[in-house]
């Protein structure tokens, strides 16, 4: 019998299954969230664990991301402290970590993060031995590395992720190097433009913006307490 509950609370997205299609989130908070949102936006799993100590807040953040039901084609959500929700996950993305700090570099984030990385990696790979990891958490460059190098994982099955403008090589902030020749508008090569880019005789100073990339981390941090 259709009841006017069922007709009003239904989903307007196709139902069509995807099947052990796994993903697990490390980490509860604003980048784990963040993700979490966009791999329900684009179906992209049937099943999203979630891991982390604050159990009050994955539960909350649980039924939150619940209320999107009547709108999206809502995957079974299991959230935990316990890395057993996350077993044989097809893909395991980690965005905890400690949070960069007022005056903190993110080199010296990386004692505290490896710490807590050590048990993390171990029962991320105990509980999904074949998944992906992507690693999100500060300093993400060499995180990725450590993770790589705990899990034992093939170099391909280690991704890190991060917003990064233009090509940055070495470390994810303080110093890092900028690739000139790889920046471009809209297509367009800057060198084409500037051939003195990026150098001591370029007259519109392009190495600012670089130190402005250096410098955004702090300044985010200076002004709401941490950066997502």
């Amino acid at each position: 019998m259709v009841t006017v509950k069922r007709e009003l609370v239904k989903n307007v997205t196709s139902e069509e299954a995807v099947h052990h299609n796994k993903v697990s989130i490390i980490g509860a908070g604003s980048v784990g969230m963040a993700c979490a949102v966009s791999i329900l936006l684009k179906g992209l799993s049937d099943e999203l664990a979630f891991v982390d100590v604050d159990e009050g807040k994955l539960n909350g953040e649980t039924m939150d991301l619940q209320h999107g039901r009547p709108f999206i084609r809502m995957p079974t959500i299991v959230p935990s402290k316990d890395y057993l929700v996350t077993a044989n996950s097809t893909l395991v993305i980690v965005t905890a970590g400690a949070r960069q700090e007022k005056g903190e570099t993110r080199l010296n984030l990386v004692q505290r993060n490896v710490t807590i990385f050590k048990p993390m990696i171990s029962n991320i790979i105990q509980y999904s031995p074949r998944c992906k990891l992507i690693v999100v958490s500060n300093p993400v460059d060499i995180l990725t590395y450590v993770a790589w190098k705990l899990s034992e994982f093939p170099k391909n099955c280690v991704i890190g992720s991060a917003v990064t403008g233009g090509w940055i090589l070495g470390e994810h902030e303080d110093s890092s190097v900028p690739v000139w020749s790889g920046v471009n508008v809209a297509g367009v090569p800057l060198k084409d433009l500037n051939s003195d880019t990026g150098t001591d005789k370029d007259p519109e100073r392009w190495e600012n913006v670089h130190k402005g990339v250096i410098a955004s981390a702090y300044e985010i941090i200076k002004a709401k307490g941490y950066t997502s």
